[in-house]
């Protein structure tokens, strides 16, 4: 395959690997494994258990075979139907070694012409609800993932690959020995879901105060906290409307769709800012990823609103905390010169979302969907952006 070459290598916000069976199993101590995650034989096939009960986040767990990517590319452009969802992604395939292996992802990478990526879980982003009613395993399990992804990955691959490490916020003083770790082991991202900060007898906002011994860390640290779209918990909200709680349900009808959505980062973006975290925390970066950026025009018009009416309901305005504080990478299908408009091309990244079926097989194809853009904005978009968010403030 011919890769696009844009003069100058880019930097993909939104590359992928997938992980090898053990990546949750390979570290875990000894007797956690029907808290937090195990694999069985059910009816002759191999299924990962999660807490006890099989997980279905992502039907082949095992990736091997695997989709194509890009393959869905046509399905999200909305140029072919999605209703046989098998169908649409067409035939798998072995899973190629540099899926696995940084070694072999670095050809990959010259071969696109990528001179760097930040990388992100495939299965990990959707097992923290799994475990939402067992807070202890749920850090147990994240750190065993974590020990995987830094002897595999590691959290810095030759300054090309920068390997997120996971970090939920469950227990607060957890959250802080774990980022403390990953810092330590060279983190220069990690990756949060989006979402209320949930567990047995509470909900809260991850800008609550009880975090702010995380974010100061973080602040400190000088390094981009990234929220990936997962498992977010908002199928909770497509059951009270009966539409039931399955995510295969969640993700293909329509008010499921509707109830879900681009919420939980709509929302999250939004609770950091009303709750001050910001303005508290001044050096903080955060990226959006894989989560579009159709909520963006929405978010804006409300903190201008709001700040209109109640500016003493904000330690600052909203609106010039959420154009200097979040780089968002949108979908490539989305409206990207709007988006230009209102949120500032210097904080848009370009993400593929490679390998997965839903991105781009050609990664730096997504300069296709920048026609109206000028040369410096699309190496800002491109390759500049992302850059910047790898060096610690």
């Amino acid at each position: 395959m011919e890769y696009t070459d844009l003069g100058f290598a880019a930097f993909d916000a939104d590359n992928h690997y997938y992980e090898a069976p053990d990546a949750f199993t390979r570290h875990l101590p000894k007797g956690w494994g029907k808290r937090t995650m195990q694999w069985a034989e059910i009816d002759g096939k191999r299924r990962l258990l999660v807490g006890g009960r099989v997980n279905r986040f992502i039907p082949n767990p095992l990736f091997d075979p695997v989709a194509r990517p890009g393959s869905l590319d046509d399905y999200f452009r909305g140029k072919r139907a999605g209703d046989d969802i098998r169908a649409a992604f067409g035939e798998l395939e072995p899973i190629n070694p540099g899926y696995r292996d940084p070694a072999a992802r670095i050809p990959m990478l010259d071969e696109q012409h990528i001179e760097a990526c930040f990388c992100f879980p495939t299965l990990g982003v959707g097992m923290e609800e799994a475990l939402i009613d067992d807070p202890e395993a749920e850090h147990v399990a994240f750190h065993s993932f974590n020990e995987w992804l830094l002897e595999e990955w590691k959290f810095n691959y030759e300054d090309r690959i920068f390997s997120a490490p996971y970090i939920n916020l469950q227990i607060p003083e957890r959250a802080v020995a774990e980022l403390d770790w990953a810092l330590d082991n060279g983190a220069r991202v990690v990756v949060m879901r989006a979402g209320p900060v949930r567990g047995p007898g509470f909900s809260r906002s991850p800008g609550d105060a009880a975090h702010d011994p995380f974010w100061a860390r973080v602040n400190e640290a000088g390094i981009t906290v990234a929220f990936h779209s997962g498992d977010a918990g908002y199928s909770r909200y497509a059951e009270d409307y009966g539409c039931g709680g399955e995510m295969e349900a969640f993700r293909y009808k329509p008010l499921s769709g509707l109830l879900g959505g681009h919420r939980p980062i709509h929302d999250t973006i939004g609770a950091l800012i009303c709750d001050g975290v910001f303005t508290r925390f001044p050096r903080l970066r955060v990226a959006t990823i894989e989560s579009g950026s159709d909520w963006v025009n929405e978010l804006y018009r409300f903190f201008k609103k709001a700040y209109a009416q109640r500016p003493s309901g904000f330690d600052a305005d909203p609106v010039e905390q959420l154009r200097e504080h979040v780089w968002i990478s949108p979908y490539y299908e989305d409206d990207l010169p709007t988006l230009r408009v209102v949120h500032g091309p210097q904080r848009m990244l370009f993400g593929s979302d490679y390998p997965h079926a839903e991105g781009l097989a050609d990664p730096c194809s997504f300069v296709n969907d920048l026609p109206d853009f000028d040369a410096a904005e699309v190496r800002m978009i491109m390759r500049d952006n992302g850059l910047e968010l790898v060096k610690p403030r």
